[in-house]
């Protein structure tokens, strides 16, 4: 994003004919990506720490099912 934004203040500063609200508009594109790339990650890494929950609640309730079958042995 860095790059495109050089680009377009390079291009705001020599070109006179440029028109601010394609600027604007750019701008508003490159962030718009990089807001939804953001999300999109923050979701993937919210759906690993779900999954990872899940697992060792299944863990958790077999090794509760174990030790309570062992439990009523005795």
């Amino acid at each position: 994003m860095e790059a495109q934004f050089t680009i377009l203040s390079e291009q705001a500063l020599c070109d006179k004919n440029i028109d601010p609200c394609t600027i604007e508009d750019d701008l508003m594109k490159l962030f718009e990506v990089e807001a939804y790339k953001a999300w999109a990650a923050m979701e993937l890494e919210q759906e690993k720490e779900v999954e990872e929950a899940e697992n060792y609640m299944k863990e958790a309730e077999e090794l509760l099912w174990k030790n309570s079958d062992v439990s009523k042995r005795k």
